[in-house]
């Protein structure tokens, strides 16, 4: 699965931290890397170049330039949790949407056709910025065989 993150922030020497659409705040020590990439000890020697870094515009990576950049599933699958963020209900459904259609090895395309929500409604929901309905909610999680069901804590 592809792990989005929704901030980034650079902290000492070239370690940074991603927070993710699924509320985690990971840490991650870039110069881990810098023996595998050499050419990432650039952002070691020009901290006005590490700290210039941003998301892409998907969320799925940090780049700082075309030579240079990490993907964000590496962080969250390698780095250190160190928090956890408040997430919205839009952005917890969209984890759990994304999840669970991976988990079925389907396609946004493919989710699309069995559920009738355009793909490109779906790709919002998944990245938690639709506003979806609960008859659209249902209509995804049905396609992929699975009841909603709502519990208060």
């Amino acid at each position: 699965m592809f792990m989005q993150a929704i901030k980034v922030e650079f902290l000492e020497d070239v370690k940074l931290e991603l927070t993710f659409q699924d509320g985690k705040i990971v840490r991650y020590d870039m110069s881990k890397l810098f023996s595998k990439y050499p050419q990432l000890e650039e952002l070691r020697r020009n901290r006005e170049l590490f700290l210039g870094g941003r998301l892409d515009a998907g969320g799925y990576g940090v780049i700082w330039n075309d030579d240079l950049d990490i993907d964000a599933t590496s962080v969250y699958e390698s780095g250190e949790v160190v928090g956890r963020a408040e997430t919205t209900i839009n952005q917890q459904i969209g984890v759990l949407l994304a999840r669970t259609r991976e988990e079925q090895n389907i396609t946004q395309v493919e989710l699309s056709k069995l559920s009738h929500v355009d793909q490109g409604d779906i790709s919002k929901i998944e990245r938690g910025l639709g506003n979806p309905t609960m008859a659209k909610i249902s209509k995804l999680f049905n396609a992929l065989g699975k009841n909603i069901s709502l519990t208060l804590l």
